[in-house]
């Protein structure tokens, strides 16, 4: 499996000539994220990890294409029917030859007065999780940690990885940060990575992997 950072909280997998897509929302500024792919997975609805107008383009462009993700974004993509699959915790299904599971339900406090959106992490072939915006603790050797957000503060980004412990994990959602806030992430990241002699580093948009 090769796995490639876009921007802001989406990646693409590819493998065996096969392709699944996680989160191209209005951050992630690459025209062809989802160009050649079989199937979107959507951990939420927020604007940064869904892209409604883009994700309808690309519907009809690939009559292939199938979009996976909770029931609020289901809702909000009603209009194209069954191309849009809605999944929750404890469901799984395979997809362009990738196992999926889902776990996770809610999204992180944003505010005290507001009540979580739905959220689903995405564990693909029991290898690479995707948690959305959340804190989700799977035992997946590589997870996608959120790296900043108007939700977490750095000791949270910290504790999680230690409760996950993964032996590679690589930082999503850091699309809001300037230089020298990539840089400050960057720090953290290979930090704790020594501490738990593992891989924590950012990849840079369009810097791939293999898995």
């Amino acid at each position: 499996m090769q796995l490639t950072k876009l921007g802001h909280s989406c990646v693409r997998l590819r493998k065996d000539d096969r392709t699944l897509v996680i989160d191209p929302g209005g951050l992630t500024p690459e025209d062809d994220a989802i160009t050649g792919a079989e199937a979107v997975l959507i951990t939420h609805e927020h604007f940064d990890h869904l892209e409604a107008e883009r994700l309808r383009r690309a519907l009809v462009e690939d009559p292939r294409l199938t979009v996976y993700t909770c029931r609020a974004v289901a809702d909000i993509l009603s209009d194209v029917g069954d191309r849009v699959r809605t999944v929750g915790e404890g469901d799984a299904f395979t997809v362009a030859g990738f196992d999926v599971a889902v776990v996770g339900q809610k999204h992180e406090i944003v505010h005290p007065d507001v009540p979580p959106v739905e959220n689903v992490g995405f564990l693909i072939d029991e290898e690479v999780f995707h948690p959305g915006d959340a804190f989700t603790v799977v035992r997946a050797p590589t997870l996608l940690v959120p790296g900043q957000a108007p939700w977490m503060k750095a000791p949270e980004m910290i504790q999680y990885l230690r409760e996950v412990s993964p032996r590679r994990a690589y930082a999503v959602h850091d699309g809001l940060l300037n230089d020298a806030g990539l840089g400050l992430l960057e720090s953290q990241l290979s930090g704790e990575g020594k501490r738990q002699d593992a891989e924590f580093r950012r990849l840079k948009p369009g810097e791939s992997v293999p898995l």
